[in-house]
């Protein structure tokens, strides 16, 4: 058997029962059956490869009861290397929209952003015309942004976890800005992080990131360079993101997952997970919720 039907819920509502089961494994005629969260996720096996009717067929009981579903390969299915972008990913919020608030520049911003997620946008313009609009303010206003705006997504800090105890490379890689990067990491336990800098005069942001700003293709060059650092094949690699600049690297990466993403990036993603949480990453992986990190 060479691949797997991934099945996984949003832990929160436990939705798959063994009449559901029966069902998928029916459209797409599996031959055995693997359950890795009991109610959340569940491996089948496929001795064949699945026809296309069966896929479309398991696509739709999928979706009408709000299941993720991915074929997934068998070989290198446990990954030495997790590489994540942080905004709407790893945390549930944008930071420069949170900061923009402070500004008084909320809908503004949140448009621009959005459209660069989506790939309307040059990501580097972008970047730069958001951070203009925060010239002035208090530095002290990241930190309040940090304590009272940021939130972890579900999941985040024991997939983090569960792959540093099973001796894992984890590395956090932004678009957005170092201060929010290193804490985030600190606070989930990802060894390694990287993003923008925000310039800094006087207390005050400047209004204007340092050079170079890193985009989509420093995500892909960090994902290769990490890899080599730790004679990591490229197969060996997990990388989830949910904008347009983490296309690159999902598209390098051995696994690359589009979590709760832009449309075109969960269509040009190897996997989605639109409902799951963040431990669906590890579910994809044949993880068994039994060697999941506590939190």
């Amino acid at each position: 058997m060479t691949d797997i039907l991934s099945i996984i819920a949003n832990p929160a509502k436990q939705a798959i029962d063994q009449s559901l089961l029966d069902r998928l494994i029916g459209a797409v005629k599996g031959a055995n059956l693997t359950e890795l969260g009991a109610g959340v996720a569940y491996d089948i096996g496929l001795s064949n490869a699945p026809g296309l009717d069966g896929l479309q067929q398991a696509a739709r009981i999928a979706k009408d009861a709000g299941l993720d579903i991915n074929l997934v390969a068998r070989a290198n299915r446990r990954k030495k290397l997790l590489i994540a972008d942080m905004d709407s990913t790893i945390i549930e919020q944008e930071c420069i929209d949170e900061l923009a608030e402070f500004a008084g520049k909320r809908a503004e911003i949140s448009d621009i952003t959005e459209r660069a997620m989506r790939g309307e946008l040059d990501f580097e313009a972008a970047l730069k015309e958001r951070v203009a609009m925060l010239k002035g303010l208090d530095v002290g206003v990241l930190q309040e942004t940090f304590e009272k705006r940021i939130s972890l997504t579900p999941g985040a800090k024991t997939l983090v976890e569960t792959m540093n105890a099973a001796g894992a490379l984890t590395a956090l890689v932004s678009g957005g800005f170092t201060f929010f990067t290193g804490r985030v990491a600190e606070r989930t336990g990802f060894q390694f992080n990287q993003a923008n800098e925000l310039l800094v005069a006087d207390g005050r942001l400047t209004g204007a990131p340092a050079d170079p700003i890193l985009g989509r293709e420093a995500k892909e060059q960090a994902l290769i360079r990490l890899a080599a650092e730790r004679k990591i094949g490229l197969a060996d690699t997990l990388a989830v993101g949910d904008g347009a600049n983490d296309l690159l690297m999902l598209a390098r990466a051995g696994l690359g997952v589009a979590f709760r993403a832009k449309p075109a990036v969960a269509e040009a993603a190897q996997a989605r997970i639109d409902h799951g949480d963040l431990t669906a990453l590890l579910y994809l992986q044949g993880i068994p919720q039994t060697e999941f990190a506590k939190e």
